[in-house]
């Protein structure tokens, strides 16, 4: 699917995305708020048909990011949706297992190393941390980087 194609249906969910970002035919940024992400993420998974690969966590200094990577695979384009997340002393978004369960791994992880809570997550518990990792210490924010 290209930019061109997709551009129709993205009518739908206009409302919930704050931006669209086309750095190529092949590659789209669907940009958006946390309070959306899960309705553009369903979206995207099935009503264009997308592939989900992977979800990122990114410290942005004044927000969070989650990006969702998508492969529409008849064609090879990357769609990515970019979720932000403005709250930094408790910041949540809703999972999307719900939608993929493939995400659960992914969450457990970025809950570890970002402290990001997914809101409606069936398995919220440490997955690469150790046991013993202090509480609140989250060690890919920049504000637990000692200097």
């Amino acid at each position: 699917m290209s930019y061109e194609a997709l551009k129709s249906k993205l009518d739908q969910i206009s409302d919930k995305l704050t931006g669209i970002d086309v750095k190529s035919d092949k590659r789209i940024f669907l940009n958006c708020d946390a309070d959306n992400a899960l309705a553009v993420n369903k979206f995207i998974f099935e009503d264009i048909g997308a592939r989900f690969c992977i979800e990122t966590g990114i410290d942005c200094d004044d927000r969070f990011e989650i990006i969702y990577h998508y492969s529409y695979d008849q064609t090879g384009c990357i769609i990515n949706v970019k979720a932000s997340i403005f709250d930094r002393d408790d910041p949540r978004i809703d999972s999307l297992t719900p939608v993929v369960s493939a995400a659960e791994w992914i969450e457990r992880e970025i809950h570890d190393i970002l402290g990001i809570n997914f809101n409606g997550h069936p398995r919220m518990e440490r997955l690469i941390l150790a046991d013993d990792w202090p509480e609140g210490v989250y060690p890919m924010r920049k504000d637990s980087v000692k200097q």
